[in-house]
């Protein structure tokens, strides 16, 4: 089967040699928003046809590692909102943190009908591989640990884990088959590559903590006025629109933190 992910990048193996113009911005984006970012940018070129837009996607705490490095990232959209929060007060923001959406966890699998089990399920011998994102780093894994033991079934699973460096790494274990099921993010569950394979089981939010995102324009962008542009198109009723397709739950565009 062939991976859906083949270009996700999970460490810091792209630090540019190129100059930097007006024209140009890099994001650093959880690996999360791969569908829906992707969707987003190709909207927003069509619309700014002067301006480029190259997006990374990775693990969360890997990229808020990244640009305290120096990593030459303009925007940085995180899984969790600590991180860019974090990178604010440290003086590596240009603008305020602004929420851009609540993220989901579900239970997914390539070839069993994942709408039908529930977390208990996984404590099944015959599932002897579950994926989820290495909770040291990853927003999503942390989720899932935490929904885990919850339910009173971390110590029961946790052999069974197999950890994806992010949340599309461990989606890709489950399509590859090196896992028979996941927990990763309801964003990737619902595209259409995944979808046809099967249902997925929504995991109640009561169970972890909330996956508040949140993004910054970073200090590098500061005069940078495309960064600005996208931070503003992804208020758009259009950005809005795929971002709720892909199951975020968006807050109010008034609100910033």
């Amino acid at each position: 089967m062939k991976p859906i992910f083949p270009l996700i990048l999970t460490s810091s193996i792209l630090l540019f040699s190129e100059s930097t113009f007006a024209e140009h911005v890099t994001i650093a984006a959880a690996a999360d928003l791969k569908f829906a970012m992707d969707e987003i940018v190709t909207s927003f070129e069509q619309s700014h046809p002067s301006d480029h837009v190259q997006v990374i996607y990775g693990s969360s705490g890997k990229f808020h590692t990244q640009i305290q490095q120096g990593a030459p990232y303009d925007l940085y959209f995180s899984a969790d909102i600590a991180f860019p929060r974090q990178l604010a007060e440290a003086g590596f923001a240009a603008s305020a943190v602004k929420p851009y959406a609540l993220g989901r966890i579900v239970l997914w699998s390539a070839d069993k009908d994942a709408s039908q089990m529930t977390l208990n399920r996984l404590t099944d011998p015959a599932i002897s591989r579950i994926a989820i994102a290495n909770p040291k780093h990853a927003p999503y894994g942390k989720r899932a640990e935490e929904a885990l033991k919850a339910s009173g079934l971390w110590e029961k699973v946790e052999p069974k884990l197999v950890y994806g460096e992010n949340i599309a790494h461990t989606a890709q274990f489950v399509q590859s088959g090196n896992a028979q099921v996941g927990i990763i993010a309801l964003s990737l569950a619902v595209n259409p590559e995944l979808a046809k394979k099967g249902g997925y089981w929504l995991i109640p939010d009561t169970l972890h903590e909330p996956l508040e995102q949140g993004y910054i324009i970073t200090k590098r962008a500061t005069d940078n006025p495309v960064a600005k542009a996208f931070a503003n198109y992804m208020d758009s009723p259009g950005a809005r629109t795929v971002m709720t397709k892909y199951g975020f739950v968006l807050p109010d565009t008034s609100v910033s933190k």
